[in-house]
C-alpha cells in the first residue's frame, strides 16, 4: 500500500475591533492528489505524465518510485506535469507515484493509480529485405537486434515480396512464434501491450505502411514492428521494440489495476 503523505495546517489571525477580539481562522487544506498518472515505456527510460493540480497555491510536484509498489522513495521534484526517469535498466519493472506540494510546504497523498513500467530496447531504420532477392538480410532476430538469413534458426520473422500481388508479407519462422496485424497506428507508442488473442492462424500477414505488427516469440518474449517506408520491391524499413523481460507483454504504456483513476474511502470505491 502506498505511503500517505498528509498534513493540515491551521493558520490564525487576530483582528481587533473596538474592545472585542475577533479571531478569524483560516484552514489551508493540503493540495489535491495528482490524478491521471500514466507512463510511456522507452529505451532505458520511462516517461511519466499526470494531469495538472488546480490548487491556487500549488508550488511543485514530487515524483516517487518503488521496486515493488510497497515503500516509495522520493526520486525528483519538478514544476512540470511530467518527468523522465533515465536511471532505469531495460527489462526491470519500476512503480511510480506523484504528490503535490503547496507554497506552505503541505504535501498531498500519493497518487491513487497503480502505475508501473518495464523499459525495453527499441530502434528505427530496421531494413528487412525480400528473401527472394537478399535472403541473408530478410530475417530478423529481436533478441540480438540483428538481421540474418531468413532460414536461420535464430530468425523470428522474415519478409517476402510477392511479384504477382505487388505487396510484401511478413512471416514467422516456426509454428511456436505468433504474429498479428493490429492495424494502422499514427504513433509507434499507440500499441503498448501485446494482446491476449487474435493471433494469425496462418503465421503471416500483409505488410501495410503505417501498420504495427505484434510478435510473440518462441521463447515467450513480445516485440512489435511498424512499417514506415517501402524501398521499392527490395524491402521495408521498420521501427521496432522488444521486451527483454520474459513473458512481459508491456511494449509502450503501463498496465493499470482495475480501479485505475478511482480511490477508496472507508472501503468504498469512489470514481
Amino acid at each position: 500500500m502506498k505511503r500517505l503523505l498528509t498534513s493540515i495546517i491551521i493558520l490564525s489571525a487576530v483582528i481587533l475591533t473596538g474592545c472585542d477580539d475577533e479571531t478569524v481562522r483560516y484552514i489551508d487544506n493540503t493540495p489535491a492528489v495528482p490524478q491521471g498518472v500514466y507512463s510511456i515505456t522507452g529505451d532505458n527510460a520511462v516517461y511519466i505524465y499526470w494531469l495538472p493540480v488546480q490548487d491556487d497555491d500549488l508550488d511543485y510536484y514530487r515524483v516517487w518510485w518503488s521496486p515493488d509498489d510497497d515503500v516509495y522513495e522520493l526520486m525528483a521534484t519538478t514544476d512540470d506535469e511530467y518527468y523522465i526517469d533515465t536511471d532505469v535498466e531495460n527489462g526491470t519493472t519500476y512503480y511510480y507515484a506523484v504528490s503535490a506540494v503547496d507554497r506552505a510546504g503541505q504535501e498531498s497523498a500519493l497518487s491513487y493509480e497503480t502505475v508501473f513500467d518495464t523499459p525495453r530496447p527499441e530502434g528505427t531504420n530496421l531494413f528487412m529485405a525480400d528473401f527472394h532477392q537478399m535472403p541473408e538480410d530478410a530475417g530478423y532476430d529481436f533478441s540480438e537486434e540483428t538481421t540474418l538469413d531468413y532460414n536461420d534458426d535464430n530468425a523470428d520473422v522474415y519478409l517476402e515480396y510477392d511479384d504477382n500481388l505487388e505487396t510484401f508479407f511478413l512471416y514467422v519462422t516456426d509454428v511456436t512464434t505468433d504474429i498479428q496485424d493490429v492495424g494502422y497506428t499514427y504513433d509507434f507508442d499507440e500499441i503498448g501491450y501485446a494482446p491476449d488473442g487474435g493471433w494469425s492462424a496462418v503465421g503471416w500477414t500483409e505488410v501495410i505502411e503505417g501498420h504495427t505488427y505484434i510478435i510473440w516469440t518462441r521463447d515467450n518474449h513480445f516485440a512489435k514492428l511498424r512499417a514506415y517506408n517501402f524501398v521499392g520491391a527490395a524491402g521495408v524499413q521498420f521501427q521496432w521494440a522488444y521486451q527483454t523481460a520474459e513473458g512481459n507483454p508491456e511494449l509502450a504504456r503501463p498496465q493499470h489495476d482495475d480501479n485505475y483513476l478511482k480511490r477508496t474511502i472507508n472501503g468504498t470505491i469512489i470514481k
